[in-house]
C-alpha cells in the first residue's frame, strides 16, 4: 500500500479542512495544468469540465503556488524543496523525493508525458513535450538507474494500464504544450486565452472520463485525482506564485 496521501499533504499544501475528508489512497493520480490563476479557471465558461467537476468534489481555496516560473514548483510538488528556479536547468538533484519514498515503500510509480518521444526518455525538450513539466527526470533516482527511467512513459501508456486494470500506485500525468493550457492548440499560431483553457478543458474531459468511470472511483473505489495548476498569472504574486485552483477527486 502506498504510503498514506495524508503523509506526503506537506507537497501539495491543501487546505486542513479538505485534507481531513480525504481518504487513504493506493492509486494517486495528479495532473497538472499550465500558467492560470485560480479567477481564471474557477467559473470559467471555456472550462465546462472542469468547473462540473468542481460542482460534485472538492475543492482547494487557499492554495497557492510557490513561485514563477515553472521548474520550482514543480520540484516543489514532488520533492517538497525550493531546488531551483532555472525553466533550463539540466541539474541533477539528489534530494529525497516521492520516487524515492514510494520506491521505498515496495509500491509502484509512472510519469505519464504526452508527446515523450520514447519510454525512458530523459533529454532535452522535444515540441511540445516540456521537460521542465515532467519533474522527475531531474531526480538521481531516476536519472541513474535503467530501471526507473522506464516509468517515464508515453501518455499513451495511461489508456492501456487504465484498461488493463494496471494502474501503478502513483500516477503523474503531464499534457504537452499544446494541451496543458500554455500554448495555442495544435494548427494555430495565435490563440485567445479561451482558446487555450477550452483546448486544455476537452483534453481533461476526453482523458479522465474514462478514469473517473473506472472501478478506482467508484462506490468502494481507492482512487485520488488531484487536478491543479502549476502556477498563477505572473502578476499575481500571492505568496510566491499566486493563487491556483486545486480539485480533489475520490470515489463518491
Amino acid at each position: 500500500m502506498l504510503p498514506r496521501w495524508s503523509s506526503l499533504a506537506v507537497l501539495f499544501v491543501l487546505h486542513p479542512a479538505l485534507l481531513a475528508q480525504i481518504p487513504s489512497s493506493t492509486h494517486v493520480v495528479v495532473v497538472v495544468e499550465e500558467n492560470h490563476g485560480y479567477s481564471s479557471v474557477v467559473g470559467s465558461a471555456a472550462m465546462p469540465y472542469f468547473n462540473s467537476l468542481i460542482s460534485s468534489h472538492g475543492l482547494a481555496t487557499q492554495y497557492y503556488a510557490n513561485a514563477h516560473l515553472s521548474i520550482p514548483n514543480y520540484l516543489m510538488l514532488t520533492g517538497g524543496e525550493f531546488l531551483s528556479a532555472n525553466d533550463g536547468t539540466t541539474a541533477v538533484f539528489s534530494n529525497d523525493n516521492l520516487v524515492r519514498r514510494i520506491v521505498a515503500a515496495g509500491e509502484t510509480w509512472k510519469s505519464y508525458a504526452e508527446s515523450l518521444p520514447a519510454a525512458g526518455y530523459i533529454g532535452p525538450n522535444v515540441y511540445p513535450y516540456a521537460r521542465r513539466h515532467n519533474p522527475f527526470v531531474y531526480y538521481s533516482d531516476v536519472v541513474n538507474s535503467a530501471a526507473q527511467q522506464q516509468n517515464v512513459v508515453p501518455f499513451t501508456r495511461f489508456a492501456t494500464d487504465l484498461a488493463n486494470g494496471q494502474l501503478p500506485n502513483f500516477s503523474f500525468i503531464v499534457p504537452n504544450l499544446q494541451n496543458d493550457a500554455h500554448d495555442c492548440p495544435a494548427g494555430l499560431n495565435t490563440c485567445a486565452d479561451k482558446d487555450k483553457l477550452s483546448t486544455a478543458d476537452l483534453w481533461l474531459k476526453t482523458n479522465l472520463s474514462p478514469l473517473l468511470s473506472s472501478s478506482f472511483f467508484q462506490a468502494g473505489g481507492d482512487g485520488l485525482l488531484l487536478i491543479l495548476w502549476d502556477e498563477g498569472s505572473l502578476s499575481d504574486l500571492t505568496h510566491g506564485g499566486g493563487q491556483i485552483a486545486v480539485l480533489v477527486i475520490v470515489p463518491t
